[in-house]
């Protein structure tokens, strides 16, 4: 078995995403002394999306945020990517059924190949 160094990284994962190079990494922290201060920041850009009740909704994101632990910057946009798919649909669909956003329904369409068609 071979020893691998593995970092905390804070994630950004836009809502336009078609894959790990889209993602991208706003901070490292390579000592479990550094964590603190990225779980801080991972609180912070996600505080927008919670509602009245304190609960967090993917649809409510601007972007999605995650931590993900992992060897290299390429692991972790994967992983941060193949985390977020489901909330990055999630929202997606939700703008689509809410607002009838062009943008959110081409996005599905052309990167997730999923169909959507609320008008019924």
């Amino acid at each position: 078995m071979m020893y691998t160094e593995k970092y905390f990284y804070l994630c950004r994962v836009p809502l336009s995403s078609a894959g790990a190079q889209d993602v991208d990494i706003l901070q490292v922290a390579e000592s479990t002394e550094q964590f603190p201060e990225l779980f801080s920041k991972y609180e912070e850009l996600r505080a927008h999306a919670f509602n009245k009740d304190g609960l967090y909704s993917a649809v409510r994101a601007d972007d999605m945020y995650c931590i993900v632990r992992t060897s290299g910057k390429d692991l972790a946009k994967q992983q941060a990517f193949d985390d977020s798919k489901a909330n990055l649909v999630t929202n997606l669909q939700h703008r689509v059924m809410q607002q009838n956003d062009k943008n959110a329904k081409s996005i599905l369409s052309k990167v997730h190949e999923i169909e959507t068609d609320f008008s019924a």
